[in-house]
């Protein structure tokens, strides 16, 4: 990867496994893109179905996200 930081040289980082992993989620918010955005449709429908079904249930109410485990 490589960036300029402002008023500054350009820097270059070489990652790989977790430190990769985590550069690629920071730079995807910086893009506007979620996790959910990266994964298979089936996985997607799966997620969705799953979090539709807390709903119903009444164990997900939308204000607290973190506190719902998929």
């Amino acid at each position: 990867m490589r960036g300029r930081p402002r008023r500054r040289k350009e820097i270059e980082i070489e990652a790989d496994d977790l430190l990769a992993v985590a550069l690629q989620h920071e730079i995807d918010h910086l893009d506007g893109k979620l996790f959910i955005d990266r994964i298979s449709r089936i996985k997607r429908e799966l997620y969705r179905r799953k979090l539709a079904k807390l709903i119903k249930e009444g164990k997900a109410d939308g204000q607290r996200p973190s506190s719902v485990r998929i």
